[in-house]
């Protein structure tokens, strides 16, 4: 086990180089980066806009990174001096050479140096660490909430295959998991958040006004009463999912042999589901919870985060993106990847700890 475990992370650094490698590639190639927006702004916004961009206020950025080309390859520095070209260059560290500036980065980032954001007066760091709150909130609540009713219902749906109770509850799966999230969410506004129907809970945010000043039972019903909508809107698609996963791995294992063997032997249904079936049903199930939750967490939950006014990690991957903030683009990127391949280990890991048969150490990577 041990062996295998230090072979996966050994594996995990040209994995990371090699996403981290390919990005910075593609952002040599992309138009409207910072530097060449800060040109086009200052020829065509007055001295003010200048002095906010190469003033002392906004920092040294000479260990950043980002693919743009010299200077005189910016329509926007056309008729600006180019000392002051040079200067706003040197100020994003664009005035290295693209391979100098991607191993400075990667340097950077082993010692978890992910230095500042362009566009915000903070580090990428404290800047992720700010939004991490509310991304941890969506992703945790609605995996739990999601698992907790789907694996009942998809042990159920597999006991009562082919029944009416199976058919309907398979309706409603399909129909949920086929309609996406963001009209879900704005169909709960529309209904329950003042938007035509009732008001009954919060549009925005995760806790009210006053929330400090809150006795903690209040504070607690606030938090979840702010919560309601946005894990209902996000959550259709995974209870979806991890039910019918539920139910497949169930009725996979209930017609192999040892049920048959068992049940010949005397032993009643519910010592053969639960006693024999449901530890090997949910291996796939409890293998795929890491993943399910990492997926919400980083990726799944841009547009509620949008709709709902949650500022967390999704919005700030995405503003960054627009906006070209590379710092945060990479650092977020870098923080990701190593996350994903984690839990890809201890996916593997879980698998052992369901069934301890499992023999890592005779498997190549």
């Amino acid at each position: 086990m041990s062996a295998y475990i230090i072979r996966r992370l050994l594996l995990m650094i040209p994995t990371v180089f090699g996403i981290m490698a390919v990005s910075f590639l593609i952002t040599q190639f992309a138009p409207g980066g910072p530097v060449e927006q800060a040109l086009a702004n200052l020829s065509g916004v007055s001295g003010g806009v200048e002095e906010r961009l190469t003033g002392s206020g906004t920092g040294d950025f000479a260990t950043q990174q980002s693919g743009q080309g010299n200077a005189s390859g910016y329509r926007g520095s056309q008729g600006l001096p180019p000392e002051l070209v040079e200067r706003i260059e040197r100020q994003f560290g664009f005035d290295k050479p693209p391979i100098e500036r991607f191993f400075s980065m990667i340097g950077n980032y082993l010692r978890f140096d992910f230095g500042q954001s362009y566009y915000r007066d903070i580090s990428v760091i404290d800047l992720v660490l700010e939004k991490m709150p509310v991304s941890i909130s969506l992703g945790l609540w609605m995996t739990l909430i999601a698992y907790g009713v789907s694996i009942p219902l998809g042990i159920a749906k597999a006991m009562r295959d082919g029944s009416r109770f199976d058919v309907w509850t398979s309706t409603i799966i399909i129909i949920g998991y086929a309609v996406p999230g963001f009209l879900v969410a704005i169909a709960l506004i529309v209904l329950f958040a003042g938007g035509s129907f009732w008001s009954i809970f919060p549009l925005r945010g995760l806790t009210s006004p006053g929330f400090a000043s809150f006795p903690w039972w209040r504070q607690v019903i606030d938090y979840f009463w702010h919560l309601v909508l946005p894990i209902t809107a996000m959550g259709l698609g995974a209870f979806a999912t991890a039910t019918m996963l539920t139910k497949n791995s169930f009725l996979d294992e209930i017609g192999k042999q040892y049920v048959t063997t068992a049940r010949a032997k005397g032993l009643s249904e519910r010592r053969v589901l639960y006693g024999h079936v449901f530890r090997n049903a949910m291996m796939l199930i409890i293998a795929g919870f890491p993943g399910a939750f990492i997926g919400v967490f980083f990726g799944g939950s841009l547009l509620i985060e949008t709709i709902f006014s949650l500022d967390g990690l999704g919005l700030l991957g995405f503003q960054s993106v627009v906006t070209r903030d590379y710092p945060v683009v990479f650092a977020t990127l870098y923080i990701f990847s190593l996350l994903g391949l984690v839990i890809g280990l201890v996916s593997d890991l879980a698998y052992m700890w369901v069934d301890p048969r499992l023999d890592f150490e005779s498997r190549n990577v």
